[in-house]
């Protein structure tokens, strides 16, 4: 393991299990970096806090898509999503009480998840693929948090911080893929019943199965690949959301139904 690269995973360690947001990462990232590979690095970050989740008796559960709104690649200057990991430990239930302490920076965005029935490890994956592998989807509620302060990010920041993931919420409602058409799925957001989000599954790479083809076939590279009971979070239909103490957040999804996430004072 590349010394730089455990050094800045430390440090975002840390911060999680502090509570303190540090200082953008990206220059000592860019400084770790072997033949100018910035995001190889960067992943490599993630990988290594990832491992240290999972010595520590987390479970990976699936993986998480960002960056698949083409404004927000345009804002941090890339033309490809990333990706991060969803532990077991990050999934809240439908309506439960999220406790403020748990949080950094916390910001809610509505997504559709999909749960894998099959494992996808071919070095290239048709959409084809990606129906046949999926047991079904949901509604989900994704809160993204950083370990940036004031979420000073670029593409190094938020990959090393596993792409600003923090918790995740899954409808209890499956509904096949044959049942939905993935990118006309409307979604409107409400806090406390106030709109403050709508979009659609083309707001993700023009149909979240593409984004997870993208995804499937990214993890196959990295030797990573996808496995059958993985939760597959496809990105945001709709912006996201700052959270405050005590808000209720209720996102309703054409054809997979509605999702709560409610947040404690403390």
């Amino acid at each position: 393991m590349n010394e730089r690269v455990q050094a800045i995973a430390d440090l975002l360690w840390q911060a999680a299990a502090s509570g303190q947001p540090i200082a953008p990462v990206r220059e000592r990232i860019e400084a770790a970096a072997i033949d100018g590979d910035v995001m190889g690095a960067a992943y490599e970050v993630q990988q290594s806090i990832s491992r240290r989740r999972i010595e520590a008796g987390g479970r990976l559960v699936g993986r998480k898509i960002g960056l698949t709104s083409k404004a927000v690649q345009k804002q941090l200057g890339v033309d490809s999503p990333d990706f991060g990991a969803l532990f077991a430990d990050m999934a809240v239930g439908d309506g439960e009480e999220i406790a403020w302490s748990r949080l950094m920076q916390p910001k809610a965005e509505a997504e559709i998840a999909l749960v894998l029935d099959r494992d996808l490890t071919h070095a290239r994956h048709t959409v084809a693929d990606l129906i046949s592998a999926t047991a079904y989807a949901l509604p989900a509620i994704e809160v993204v948090g950083s370990r940036i302060a004031n979420w000073d990010i670029r593409l190094a920041d938020t990959v090393a911080d596993n792409a600003s993931s923090s918790l995740f919420v899954l409808g209890t409602r499956p509904v096949a893929l044959s049942r939905l058409d993935l990118a006309d799925c409307g979604m409107a957001m409400e806090r406390g019943g106030e709109p403050v989000s709508v979009g659609g599954g083309a707001a993700c790479l023009g149909n979240p199965l593409n984004a997870a083809v993208w995804l499937a076939d990214m993890l196959v590279r990295m030797g990573t690949p996808l496995r059958a009971g993985d939760v597959l979070m496809t990105g945001a239909l709709g912006p996201m959301v700052p959270v405050r103490p005590g808000d209720v957040f209720s996102a309703q999804i054409e054809g997979l139904g509605s999702v709560r996430a409610v947040f404690g004072r403390c």
